[in-house]
């Protein structure tokens, strides 16, 4: 590898990864391919389909492509909005600073508390995500995006109800910057989801680039309150779309051993890895053996039988519009909570989480750097001089 990154020497297959095309031992064509496991066969190549989809007409890999697109369009749409609430005060911090009589520092803060409630809610929902699925957090975050816009909009000059509106909008925020990326891994197979995953990142932190060059222009003409209502305006005119076309994303299919072998990357067949081998070289009876729960033949593979039991029932449209349809998970809510901070001592965690920190923490606050910078001297801008100069420095950037 380039970089001075070494070569790994006890497996060929990387941690995290899938294969996606048959193994290089063997051929790809179609008529080579296992048959118990399911490709996409619209090139021509198979391509083995990571995950691999269930049986079940509600697992959400066997919805139609345009069900699924028009899924991840809303979601992208919604996250644009939500995505201008951390820089909303940017272009205009000091002149919110100047109405409300408070010094730069404080009027920062409500930007900085904003984030807090970003971070603290992202524990809690991300688990609640895990249990119960995405949907219910969907729609509490459109609905907590809408309330605490109108909120803020309507604080007039008292600092405390307008702080505490940007803290409910950092709740609101929290579902659609922590769960998006993941519904694109439950909406797509793997060789589906790179253009679909940079229309999420690009909704996610595009709208956060650009919000203080509309907010600047917007805080001029008809006022500050105006970026908080607009922000509920449109928030509520995508609600609906958010309750009746993006249904539950997150599903629970039943283990396969012929996936386990595939996402191990082993190069074995997907027939042959999952059977024990012992240390002799010769083969294991699969007898069954009543006394032991635990025998090979129990637990072996057997896709005739699983096809022969009744096919699930497609879930209705009504049933759909439902914010909970069970849970995902028996894990328990609180050590799912407490789950991720182990990880932070993981090196590799760690410095992933601080990089990714720091570029959202730029994005946010270098817009009220900037308004400090260029609302005072030598140069006296205005809030939309201020917000242009943003986009400058994005385009100097981009070049």
């Amino acid at each position: 590898m380039g970089l001075g990154v070494l070569e790994p020497n006890t497996s060929e297959h990387v941690p995290g990864t899938s294969f996606v095309l048959d193994d290089a031992s063997r051929p790809t064509l179609s008529q080579d391919t296992d048959a118990n496991l399911k490709y996409d066969r619209r090139g021509a190549i198979p391509i083995i389909l990571v995950p691999q989809p269930s049986d079940d007409p509600n697992d959400p890999l066997n919805w139609p492509l345009w069900k699924r697109d028009v899924i991840l369009v809303i979601l992208s749409t919604i996250s644009v909005i939500a995505s201008t609430l951390s820089p909303l005060l940017a272009a205009n911090t000091v002149t919110l600073a100047i109405l409300f009589e408070r010094d730069f520092t404080q009027m920062a803060l409500l930007t900085g508390y904003h984030l807090c409630g970003v971070g603290v809610a992202g524990f809690i929902f991300v688990a609640s995500a895990r249990i119960w699925g995405k949907r219910h957090l969907y729609l509490l975050g459109t609905i907590l995006i809408i309330i605490s816009s109108a909120w803020g909009g309507a604080s007039g000059t008292n600092y405390a109800s307008l702080l505490w509106a940007r803290v409910i909008q950092g709740v609101g925020l929290a579902p659609f910057e922590a769960l998006v990326n993941a519904s694109v891994g439950d909406l797509y197979y793997v060789h589906e989801r790179g253009i679909r995953m940079a229309l999420s990142n690009l909704a996610l932190f595009g709208g956060a680039f650009f919000t203080p060059v509309l907010v600047g222009k917007i805080t001029s003409t008809i006022g500050w309150e105006w970026s908080f209502y607009l922000v509920a305006i449109f928030a509520g005119a995508l609600l609906p779309l958010v309750f009746f076309f993006v249904p539950e994303t997150a599903f629970t299919r039943p283990s396969n051993p012929y996936v386990e072998a595939l996402e191990n990357g082993t190069s074995q067949r997907p027939d042959e890895c999952h059977k024990p081998t012992p240390a002799d070289g010769s083969t294991y009876k699969t007898t069954p053996d009543t006394s032991n729960p635990t025998s090979f033949e129990k637990h072996d593979y057997n896709p005739q039988a699983q096809m022969s039991s009744d096919p699930p029932t497609r879930a209705t449209y009504a049933q759909s519009l439902l914010p909970f349809n069970g849970r995902k998970t028996n894990d328990n809510f609180f050590k799912l909570v407490v789950r991720p901070f182990p990880l932070f001592l993981h090196p590799a965690v760690f410095w992933a989480c601080l990089i990714q920190g720091t570029l959202i923490g730029w994005t946010v606050m270098i817009g009220v750097v900037l308004a400090a910078i260029f609302l005072g001297p030598p140069l006296w801008f205005n809030e939309v001089q201020t917000g242009y100069s943003k986009a400058i420095l994005l385009s100097s950037l981009l070049r």
